[in-house]
C-alpha cells in the first residue's frame, strides 16, 4: 500500500532512490516523461492538431520539457510555452531537458499563447514544491491556461494546488492530472475535483520499502494490495464458517434498502443473512431475496450473530432499537444512513459503540455528526480525533473513499466511479462490509475488502451501464470483483 508522502518529502524521495539505484536525477525525470508518454499514447491523442506545453523554470517545467521532446519524437506537433524570463536561472535537470530540446520544437513566451491553434494543453508549470501565495505573473500564467476550451493535462499536481492543503490559490482547472509515484494528498480533497479531473498514477519505479523513512498517516490502496486481506476457506468450509449476519434494515416504503443490503452480503459470501424488519414488511424480502431469513424486534436474540448492519432505511424514530443494538451486541457493528442521523440526534451513545465498529457517513452525514468542515483536511482530522478517542472506525464516502481507522491511520480508496452517485449505493456497501466481519474478518480487513470490492463493482457495471448503473448492477458484478482479485 502506497504511503502519501507531504510535498516537501518529495524531493528528499527522489534522492534516496537515485543514490539507491544509482542513477542520476536527470535518468528518475526521463523515466517520469516516459511513463506519461506511454498513457498519453495509450489514450490516443490525434495529431491532426498541436500540443501546447506550458513549462516553468522548475522540475515540473523539466518535465513538461522531456514530455515535449518526447512526443515530438512520436510525430506529435508541439509548441514549448515557457513561464519565465530569459535570463532566469532553471532548475539543472530543468536546464538540461532545455538543452535537449530538438531544434524543431517551437519554444514561445507563454504570453503569446493562442488558445485556438491548439488541440491538448499540458500544464507543467509549477509542481509539488509550491508554498505560499502565488506572484501575480504566476497568476497570469494559470490564468493564461485556463483560457484555454480544450483538454488540460496536469503534470504531477494542477499548477497553483499545494500538495498538501486545501488551496486557497488560483488553480489550473484541469480535465486530468497525471501524477507521479504517489498521490498527492490534495490530489484526494473532494473541493479540489474542478482542478485535478480524472486522476491518472504513474509508477517510476520507486518500491514500497523506499517510503518507509517517510512518516505519514495516509495510504493510497490499489488493486494489487487487496488479495491479502481476504481469508482463506477450504473445502471442508460450512455456512456456518462463513458468518450468520444480521441486517436492521428497512422500514415501510424503504424495504429496498434492506434488500439490497441482503442481497449484498449473500454475494459476498455470508453463510447465513437475517432481515430485522417490521412484520408487516416481510413479503419484501421474501419475495426479492428468498435466500435471507426475517426476524422482529420482539423476538430476536442479537447476541447470536457474527456481524450486524443497521441503519439503512429504518427511519429516524428507531433510536430505541439503535440503543438495543449497542448495548446488547459486543462486537463490532456497521452503521449507516438511519443509524447515523440518530447516532448524531443523541450523542451519548458515541461512548456505546462496540470498539472496532464501522461508521460510514457520506459528506452530509458526516457534518452532522461532527459539525461543519470548511474543508477535507478539517473533515480528515476531526475523523482521526473521534476515531482515537472511541476506537472505531470510519469510512468517508465519496470518490476516493476514505477509510479512517482506529489507529489514525487513513487510507485513500482508489476503485469507484462517476455513475455510482445514484440510490442505494450505500445500503450496497453495508451489506458488504458486515458480511466480511461476520466471515470473521478484522475491520480494517473488512474495510480494505469491502470498500475497494464496492468501487470495483462500480467500474465493473458502469463499463456497461454507463450513467444507467443502479445499485441493482453493483450486486451482480461484486461475483467478477472476487475473479478479478483472485480471491473467489
Amino acid at each position: 500500500m502506497l504511503k502519501i508522502l507531504s510535498g516537501s518529502d518529495v524531493s528528499s524521495l527522489d534522492s534516496n532512490h537515485t543514490k539507491e539505484k544509482g542513477f542520476s536525477s536527470h535518468v528518475l525525470m526521463e523515466k517520469a516523461a516516459l511513463g506519461f508518454v506511454d498513457w498519453w499514447l495509450n489514450r490516443n491523442f490525434s495529431k491532426d492538431v498541436p500540443v501546447a506545453i506550458f513549462c516553468g523554470a522548475g522540475n515540473n517545467g523539466g518535465d513538461g520539457l522531456a514530455i515535449a521532446r518526447l512526443l515530438s519524437k512520436h510525430d506529435y506537433h508541439v509548441v514549448v510555452f515557457f513561464c519565465f524570463s530569459p535570463d532566469a536561472t532553471l532548475s539543472l535537470d530543468c536546464q538540461k531537458n532545455w538543452d535537449l530540446l530538438p531544434s524543431t520544437i517551437e519554444k514561445v513566451p507563454w504570453g503569446n499563447f493562442q488558445p485556438d491553434d491548439f488541440g491538448v494543453l499540458v500544464d507543467a508549470f509549477l509542481g509539488v514544491g509550491l508554498k505560499g501565495k502565488l506572484r501575480e505573473d504566476a497568476k497570469a500564467v494559470i490564468s493564461k491556461i485556463n483560457s484555454f476550451t480544450g483538454k488540460i493535462i496536469s503534470v504531477d499536481i494542477p499548477s497553483g494546488l499545494p500538495s498538501d492543503q486545501s488551496c486557497t490559490n488560483e488553480c489550473v482547472r484541469g480535465d486530468v492530472t497525471v501524477t507521479f509515484a504517489f498521490p498527492k494528498l490534495s490530489l484526494m480533497f473532494p473541493e479540489h475535483a474542478s482542478f485535478s479531473g480524472e486522476l491518472v498514477l504513474v509508477d517510476i519505479g520507486i518500491e514500497e520499502e523506499e517510503y518507509s523513512k517517510f512518516y505519514s498517516d495516509y495510504y493510497y490502496l490499489q488493486e494489487k494490495d487487496v488479495p491479502v486481506f481476504h481469508k482463506k476457506f477450504n473445502r471442508f468450509s460450512h455456512k456456518g464458517d462463513f458468518g450468520k449476519v444480521l441486517l436492521v434494515a428497512g422500514n415501510r416504503g424503504k424495504m429496498g434498502a434492506a434488500i439490497l443490503a441482503s442481497k449484498s452480503a449473500l454475494r459476498c459470501g455470508s453463510g447465513l443473512v437475517t432481515c430485522l424488519v417490521p412484520k408487516t414488511e416481510t413479503t419484501a424480502i421474501h419475495c426479492s431475496v428468498p435466500e435471507a431469513m426475517c426476524v422482529f424486534e420482539d423476538s430476536v436474540d442479537i447476541s447470536g450473530f457474527d456481524a450486524i448492519g443497521i441503519g439503512p432505511g429504518i427511519g429516524l424514530d428507531q433510536t430505541h432499537l439503535l440503543q438495543k443494538v449497542l448495548t446488547t451486541f459486543k462486537h463490532p457493528i456497521v452503521l449507516d444512513a438511519d443509524a447515523l442521523t440518530l447516532l448524531s440526534q443523541s450523542p451519548y451513545l458515541f461512548a456505546q459503540l462496540p470498539k472496532g465498529s464501522i461508521l460510514t457517513p457520506h459528506l452530509g452525514e458526516f457534518e452532522r455528526l461532527f459539525g461543519k468542515c470548511e474543508n477535507h483536511l478539517e473533515r480528515l482530522k476531526k475523523a482521526k480525533a473521534f476515531c482515537l478517542k472511541h476506537e472505531v472506525n470510519i469510512v468517508i464516502k465519496g470518490a476516493n473513499s476514505v477509510l479512517c481507522l482506529s489507529d489514525g491511520r487513513q487510507i485513500f480508496n482508489s476503485s469507484g466511479s462517476k455513475f455510482m452517485a445514484t440510490a442505494g449505493m450505500g445500503d450496497v456497501l453495508t451489506g458488504m462490509l458486515t458480511s466480511f466481519l461476520g466471515q470473521g474478518y478484522s475491520p480494517e480487513q473488512a474495510m480494505i475488502c469491502g470498500v475497494f470490492q464496492h468501487g470495483l463493482a462500480g467500474e465493473l457495471a458502469g463499463e456497461d451501464k454507463l450513467r444507467s448503473t443502479i445499485a441493482t448492477d453493483l450486486i451482480e458484478a461484486i461475483p467478477s470483483t472476487f475473479k478479478r482479485l483472485g480471491t473467489s
